[in-house]
């Protein structure tokens, strides 16, 4: 018997035909459920970018000096953005030298400290830094992520599993687009 190997396979034309095994997503429960852990910061990422759209009414409620100030209205929202574009940036030197798994933490553990610093905030300057703080936890994690799946993946299914986490990304954005529609539906309520 021949094996025939083609670039980017794992060395087998058909691997059912040596292994008496088909590579399928839910083979491995292992693979699976890191991939979609790891899928959780493209989560992160549609859910802060989306969600803004409504928080902003009542962060405009909150702080009267941003209800007049279309600057600030913009910098609170592009700001996670910003910091995403650095935290990608960053990201690359991240991974190489603490690791995936590592970069994966950190990038975690900065998104969770933006997201208390945005709760507390007492002024919209605090809630700025906030959002800079989750936007470098968000790039961080969105250049980690498809990279830790890539690496943990079957290549048989390694296209479908690192796809993963772009899903998450749109299924945070539509998530986000529910619970604005929640406080919406909950701040028209009549009250009685």
């Amino acid at each position: 018997m021949t094996i025939i190997s083609l670039p980017g396979s794992s060395g087998y034309l058909n691997p059912t035909e040596i292994t008496g095994k088909k590579v399928t997503y839910f083979s491995n429960r292992y693979v699976l459920g890191l991939t979609l852990t790891a899928g959780i910061g493209g989560l992160l990422f549609g859910y802060d970018t989306g969600v803004i759209s409504g928080a902003l009414l009542y962060i405009k409620d909150d702080f009267p000096v941003v209800n007049n100030n279309n600057f600030l209205q913009e910098t609170i929202v592009s700001m996670a953005i910003f910091g995403a574009i650095i935290g990608a940036a960053v990201g690359g030197w991240l991974n190489d030298a603490h690791g995936r798994k590592k970069a994966t933490l950190i990038a975690d553990v900065i998104f969770a400290v933006g997201s208390v610093v945005m709760a507390a905030a007492p002024d919209p300057y605090v809630l700025i830094f906030g959002r800079l703080l989750v936007g470098l936890g968000i790039g961080a994690a969105s250049v980690t992520a498809p990279v830790y799946i890539a690496e943990a993946s079957p290549s048989e299914i390694r296209g479908g599993l690192v796809s993963t986490n772009v899903l998450m990304i749109t299924g945070g954005q539509f998530l986000s687009y529910l619970v604005n529609l929640a406080f919406t539906e909950f701040q028209q309520a009549p009250s009685g």
